[in-house]
């Protein structure tokens, strides 16, 4: 399958780590400023996914291209160097640097500066001088979010970025990154372990079970039926 016209597409890309291969085959087309969630059981290849994306995984086939341009060959930090920001799933502040410092390691020319994600996370703003190992798991998520954003990326990778948090923290992240959704232009991919959530939030949606894609479409369809979703999550519901 071929995929024009997109910030992020995919086109049978085979990878895992060494001689172990996770993602078998996996394709798919990322509009610029859209927004995809990445879902499936624990296991199934979704923070591989990123991975490859980010070129931290072998590729074994198939290609990977950034605004129609072919990245497969190259090396992670070359990536974001054109536009690929990612939050990882341990966050990876630094936390002997204050929040300011940790924004600055990361700065980039553009639109997005320290003010500005102060902005979207009053929080970070209060605790600009406190270092990363004075932060709540909820600061640092925002940190991790906002040091990502001030590289000026053109697609963000987020892996399960609400995980471990408390439903209040949760509530503070989602609506940041709703604002993110409606007011930047800015392709967002979300891996979630949160369903629902996930799907509410992004427009289009791709299951993943052992590495194959065994759902990629609009995220409504996946939201009206519910017996669908939780088999596709590997769960049970009760009638």
């Amino acid at each position: 399958m071929s995929i024009t016209g997109h910030s992020l597409t995919l086109d049978g890309v085979r990878a895992g780590y060494g001689d172990t291969v996770v993602l078998e085959g996996v394709s798919l087309g990322l509009a610029a400023a859209g927004t995809l969630a990445v879902l499936g059981r624990n296991g199934v290849g979704k923070t591989t996914l990123l991975a490859t994306i980010m070129g931290q995984t072998t590729l074994r086939g198939g290609s990977i291209k950034l605004d129609g341009r072919e990245v497969s060959a190259l090396p992670t930090y070359r990536r974001v160097r054109l536009g690929i920001g990612c939050v990882p799933q341990e966050r990876e502040i630094f936390r002997s640097l204050t929040v300011e410092e940790n924004l600055d390691v990361a700065a980039r020319p553009g639109r997005w500066t320290r003010e500005r994600v102060y902005d979207f996370f009053p929080s970070l703003g209060e605790r600009r001088r406190n270092h990363g190992n004075q932060l709540s798991g909820g600061e640092q998520q925002m940190l991790a979010i906002g040091r990502a954003l001030m590289g000026n990326p053109s697609l963000l990778l987020m892996d399960e970025p609400l995980e471990g948090l408390a439903p209040v923290i949760v509530e503070t992240v989602l609506r940041g990154l709703d604002r993110l959704k409606r007011e930047d232009d800015l392709a967002l991919v979300l891996v979630e372990q949160h369903a629902r959530i996930a799907l509410e939030f992004a427009a289009d949606a791709l299951v993943l079970d052992r590495g194959v894609v065994v759902y990629s479409g609009p995220s409504r369809p996946l939201i009206d039926d519910p017996d669908r979703l939780a088999r596709f999550m590997g769960v049970s519901r009760a009638h």
